[in-house]
């Protein structure tokens, strides 16, 4: 019997969760769960690379893992913990800092995305340097064989590939080498209010996204708003309709139907119509996860368990990895 793969993959605790992280990545985590050994984590420790406020950073951990759990993730089939629960992600990533080169973390686009235009006074934390190897931690820690991510994520899976070879070519094969997984048609779910970026949970305007909570009323009014393209012809052409073709994206992500069907359906129709038509079909696709998640709200002692559950089991991979690293590494343990 062929052996299963094992899945790794996390969202940091920050922002509101949108239907970009759910199609780009949450989803994903649900339908390969059933064919896969799969560990989810709530990355808290990314988290803190920017400052937090503790209360809110307290309440938002507990938020994505309720939305992991009621947008289909099943602890009884998926690990599912907080990152900071589990200390040998810390330690592992030390291990691998050591073996990083400067000019690697230097070239990361996210790094360079975030370090952009400040000044010397500004000053760079080190954690923004040194997120991809806590990254990498993560991922090799647990035998990783898929990490289902979106498509500008891409560059710290392979930044990962390069630590774990490069460890294993110096001590002998320890870590797994994983591969990116990006499900290309709706990896990069971009901004309704900017097409030409992508849909941000840290965006300055909430109209450039729809959360994962929103009510039906702000679901409508954000498609409503949602930026198109000039003439009224619903057509999916990236070039010359980015905007409309953004929301054809959506629209066929949620209604599981190619965009060429969309465009028959809408063939004779306006601009006016579709958003109503996908601002509906939104609020009846949200609606199971939403009402889900407030149930989960109403019993945190239960989601406690899951998580401190799923971190007795995450650590029995975790420390196993770690004792092996260390003992060919020379430490005495």
């Amino acid at each position: 019997m062929k052996k299963k793969q094992t899945v790794f993959s996390g969202v940091q605790p920050t922002g509101v969760l949108h239907i970009g992280n759910y199609l780009g990545a949450i989803r994903q985590f649900v339908d390969l769960q059933y064919t896969n050994e799969s560990v989810f984590c709530v990355v808290d420790h990314h988290a803190i690379t920017v400052p937090q406020v503790p209360e809110e950073f307290h309440e938002n951990t507990l938020k994505v893992a309720m939305l992991y759990i009621a947008c289909g993730i099943d602890p009884k089939e998926s690990i599912v913990f907080i990152q900071s629960h589990s200390t040998e992600h810390t330690e592992l990533a030390w291990i691998l800092n050591t073996m990083t080169p400067l000019g690697e973390l230097e070239r990361m686009t996210q790094f360079k995305e975030k370090t952009e235009g400040r000044t010397k006074k500004e000053g760079v934390l080190a954690g923004i340097l040194n997120y991809p190897t806590l990254m990498a931690a993560d991922i090799l820690l647990y035998q990783t064989d898929i990490v289902p991510v979106g498509e500008d994520q891409v560059q710290h899976i392979e930044f990962t590939r390069m630590l774990a070879e490069k460890f294993n070519s110096r001590y002998g094969r320890t870590f797994s080498v994983p591969e990116a997984y990006v499900q290309r048609d709706t990896a990069r779910i971009m901004g309704l209010d900017d097409a030409s970026k992508k849909m941000s949970k840290s965006a300055p305007s909430s109209n450039n996204y729809i959360g994962l909570l929103d009510s039906p009323n702000e679901i409508r009014q954000k498609i409503a708003a949602a930026a198109t393209d000039s003439g009224k012809e619903v057509q999916y052409n990236k070039i010359k309709k980015p905007a409309i073709s953004n929301l054809i994206e959506i629209y066929s992500a949620f209604a599981e139907s190619p965009h060429s069907e969309i465009e028959k359906i809408y063939k004779d129709k306006n601009y006016y119509e579709f958003k109503n038509d996908l601002a509906e079909l939104l609020i009846k696709k949200l609606a199971p996860i939403q009402e889900k998640y407030k149930e989960l709200t109403k019993n945190k002692k239960q989601v406690l368990e899951i998580l401190y559950g799923g971190s007795r089991k995450s650590r029995i991979i975790s420390q196993t990895t770690l004792s092996q690293v260390k003992e060919k590494m020379g430490y005495v343990i």
